[in-house]
């Protein structure tokens, strides 16, 4: 039975300042651990399975966006980036701001970066520089993330302090959680996801959209295996078949390496590729170990040629008399140099943390995606819609516009020049208002041609929506459209290769 301890706690108002209230502590430990692990899972360490961002990730980007740090504006510090994050959307350690922004901008670690990072942003061996030396912008990638937020897209939340607005998830023009993947520990749960190829996603997704009863295979054949940053050979099929279909399983990857001569009276192993996350000198520390152990005989030196212009190269050279490929395979066997990834896709689906399968993945964001066309359309049709109804205003006015300014000229306030334009030119409020407001200047330069015009426009562009609003496959086509166009702009050749 649990016992109850004495604790205080702050008094009411008009309650004596000496009460002490006697709580359950057992209870109060339970509540708070709950509150705890609610906060890690749904606010922290879990991705969104819609844009497959974190709160940090889809704060930085949203500040990012908010303050004009786009791709063909100058870098900031990521001082001020992480300050602008922290001060308004996220009350954490500006360290944990850091580190979740140098990962979207690390081209080894994302396999499409949405961060533009300019200075040191760390290697797979070393970390990045401090914030105060570095610098930042928003990659292309990331205005597929964000663009469109502001026209009612997505739902807005308030901020910790309920000043500010920020968005709960952003409208992702593409598959974000499977094209770079994501990594968390939460309380009691975690999440671990493969990189994939933006064009073979792109390619399943519509496929999908197409064939909502599509099989795994059928989606296999578009996306076979994941693609990570850094090459690699995927070793293992089967435990990628297993995590496409029940979100959990695992394979290998092996690093990539070719026998060559490296002197004129020595061969040597060249290794170009590592698998995901390991970096060259771990590995290069480990085959030393390993030869001065005497594990590995017939290595006479390791020497590491990697650099950020030239990529990974790795040489160990083999002495005379002895099998390259033999101690190739046993480099694989003993050294990180084939490495096993396995795959835990966990993600939030309406606010539940949800193991999902590739075709469930893309289903997610499918959904998504057809939301946020149709609300944008939505938007975009209402103000043409006003837009039309200001014009056709203008153009009524415009008729008689010595009529138009002699009714202001003579009206005593603007309660009564709205009343009698809207009496003599059978306009709505609105449109009486709009014409009040508007600068003398622009009213008279007003061409009936141009105005005729844009009524024209605006009539299309209202047909269209309605159109696209009035058919659920006119809004599938557009989707699909719209990620074709994205795929154009994005796609990059596979980097792993897929092994036997």
């Amino acid at each position: 039975m649990a016992t109850k301890t004495p604790k205080a706690v702050l008094p009411k108002p008009g309650e004596n300042p000496g009460k002490i209230v006697d709580i359950d502590v057992s209870a109060e430990m339970s509540e708070s651990f709950l509150e705890y692990a609610y906060s890690v899972i749904y606010s922290r360490a879990l991705p969104d399975a819609r844009d497959g961002l974190k709160p940090v990730q889809r704060r930085i980007l949203h500040m990012m966006f908010d303050m004009g740090l786009r791709p063909d504006k100058g870098h900031v510090k990521c001082a001020r980036v992480v300050g602008e994050v922290m001060g308004k959307l996220h009350p954490h350690g500006d360290g944990a701001i850091y580190d979740a922004a140098v990962r979207l901008a690390q081209p080894f670690t994302t396999r499409l970066p949405l961060i533009d990072g300019h200075g040191n942003f760390g290697s797979l061996d070393a970390g990045p520089a401090a914030m105060r030396y570095t610098e930042a912008r928003l990659a292309p990638a990331a205005l597929a993330m964000v663009n469109e937020s502001d026209e009612n897209t997505v739902d807005f939340g308030g901020n910790y302090d309920g000043q500010l607005l920020e968005p709960l998830v952003l409208p992702a023009a593409f598959p974000n959680l499977l094209v770079n993947g994501a990594t968390g520990i939460a309380v009691g749960m975690a999440t671990n996801m493969a990189p994939h190829n933006l064009g073979e996603v792109v390619a399943a997704t519509k496929h999908l959209i197409e064939n909502p009863k599509a099989t795994l295979k059928a989606l296999m054949k578009f996306v076979p295996a994941p693609d990570f940053p850094t090459g690699g050979e995927i070793v293992g099929l089967s435990g990628v078949e297993e995590a496409y279909a029940t979100g959990r399983g695992s394979f290998k990857v092996r690093a990539t390496a070719i026998v060559e001569k490296v002197t004129a009276r020595k061969q040597g192993i060249v290794i170009t590729e590592f698998p995901f996350n390991i970096g060259p000198e771990k590995v290069v520390e480990k085959i030393a170990d390993l030869v001065k152990a005497k594990k590995i005989q017939g290595i006479s030196d390791i020497v590491d040629l990697s650099d950020g212009q030239q990529g990974t190269k790795v040489v160990v050279e083999i002495k005379n008399g002895y099998e390259p490929e033999e101690i190739l395979e046993k480099l694989y066997k003993l050294t990180p140099m084939e490495d096993q990834f396995s795959v835990n896709a966990v993600a939030l689906v309406n606010g539940r943390p949800q193991t999902l399968g590739l075709k469930e993945l893309l289903q997610v964001f499918i959904d998504h995606r057809i939301e946020v066309v149709r609300r944008r359309s939505e938007h975009r049709l209402g103000k043409a819609q006003a837009r039309l109804n200001l014009v056709d205003g203008l153009l009524k006015a415009i008729i008689d516009i010595d009529k138009v300014i002699k009714i202001i000229r003579a009206s005593e306030d603007a309660t009564t020049a709205k009343a009698d334009l809207i009496k003599s030119f059978k306009l709505s409020d609105e449109q009486a208002t709009y014409i009040l407001d508007m600068p003398l200047r622009r009213l008279t330069k007003m061409s009936k041609l141009e105005l005729e015009t844009e009524s024209k426009e605006l009539s299309a562009t209202i047909k269209a929506l309605q159109t696209l609003l009035g058919s659920e496959d006119a809004i599938r086509k557009q989707v699909s459209a719209e990620l074709t166009e994205v795929a154009k702009n994005f796609a990059t050749p596979r980097r792993s290769r897929i092994g036997e």
